[in-house]
């Protein structure tokens, strides 16, 4: 297989061409950010200046449509990539036409558009507008061999992060001064930068999406550590351990256990051919069973690649299929709102005939 930049790109172009002629799309219109530089090479941020890809489904040349005071050398190379004609426009022009009078029929349009550029995208569009999820999703989902390698290493990098919590996670420093020391650790490992940190003490680590704050911790807390970043390829981590400061309070290294035998289920579950929501089940099931359920208030994980969360979702009766290529986390969760929380997730590939853990870190509560 070539590893040239130009024939993975075209590569990946040529795929959402095809997805799109197979649901009956006839344009896609591919905005700035993780699209773009899935298809591109380059990320190519837009503001309130619109920057947009089209992409006639049939014969014709991609248009780039690009604010020109953003025309750089690196975006001629990435239009190059998918042998795409520029089309730079200068402040004082409405851009939306620039792209709105080149497609027609059913055009889907990136899901990251922001209600700016959309609304008036399909005031001026001859035809119906669709979100691309079915077109580009359903191909970023997918991974190549060299993809899931790219997560690997991330995931790699992200639990050696994990394996020096005991540096960080001290009794009398504050979440945000620990949030410091991993950020400054994400970066050690090589990841371009944190993407989050979430360290949730006592009954912060009810909130699954805490963050950091200026609680102090305390001998005997729980403390839940949620953190991530990409390589500087844009391919991301994703990981969350538990941590006990000092032996934990009775029953908290029991229902933890339960937590692990949910998660393992739920690993254990993932192949080919199967619904995803089947993986949310295997979790959830064991922790209704032991009397835990109402205590897991989200879903069991989501996709993972160039975007920290994107499709597939592993969601309460989804039904997408998997199939090997696919990556997402694993990520059951107990909270006791007031009192303490607990989660533990890893990445996962589906592989031809089950999955591979891209993280492979101790999941057991580990005593500070």
């Amino acid at each position: 297989m070539s590893t040239d930049p130009s024939d993975l790109h075209a590569r990946r172009l040529a795929a959402v061409r095809d997805r799109a002629r197979e649901i009956g799309i006839d344009h896609v219109v591919v905005y700035s950010g993780e699209d773009m530089a899935y298809l591109t090479g380059e990320r190519m941020d837009s503001h309130e200046r619109l920057t947009a890809m089209v992409v006639p489904v049939g014969d014709g040349v991609p248009l780039l449509v690009v604010p020109a005071l953003e025309l750089t050398h690196a975006l001629r190379v990435a239009a190059d990539r998918v042998g795409a004609e520029l089309h730079p426009w200068a402040d004082g022009t409405d851009a939306v036409p620039l792209v709105a009078g080149t497609v027609s029929g059913r055009v889907a349009v990136s899901t990251a558009m922001p209600a700016l550029h959309l609304v008036p995208l399909q005031l001026g569009v001859d035809g119906e507008v669709v979100l691309a999820s079915e077109v580009i999703d359903h191909v970023r989902a997918v991974k190549t061999p060299s993809e899931v390698e790219q997560l690997a290493e991330a995931a790699r990098r992200i639990d050696a992060v994990h394996a020096r919590m005991g540096e960080f996670l001290v009794v009398g420093r504050t979440e945000a001064q620990v949030g410091e020391l991993i950020t400054a650790a994400i970066e050690q490992e090589g990841l371009a930068h944190a993407e989050f940190v979430i360290v949730g003490s006592g009954p912060n680590g009810a909130d699954p999406h805490h963050g950091v704050s200026e609680r102090v911790i305390e001998r005997g807390d729980v403390v839940v550590v949620d953190i991530g970043g990409p390589l500087p390829s844009g391919y991301h981590s994703d990981c969350t351990r538990t941590y006990s400061m000092g032996a934990p309070a009775a029953g908290v290294a029991e229902t933890h256990a339960v937590l692990e035998e949910a998660q393992s289920l739920a690993r254990n579950a993932v192949r080919p051919g199967i619904a995803i929501g089947e993986v949310d089940a295997a979790a959830r099931d064991h922790l209704a069973a032991a009397g835990l359920g109402e205590l897991f208030v989200h879903r069991t994980g989501h996709g993972i690649g160039m975007g920290l969360h994107e499709p597939p979702f592993v969601a309460p009766g989804a039904d997408t299929v998997l199939v090997e290529g696919m990556t997402f986390s694993v990520e059951p969760g107990i909270y006791q709102a007031g009192r303490w929380g607990a989660r533990l997730e890893d990445i996962v590939a589906v592989t031809a005939d089950g999955r591979r853990d891209l993280n492979t870190g101790d999941r057991g509560l580990r005593v500070l």
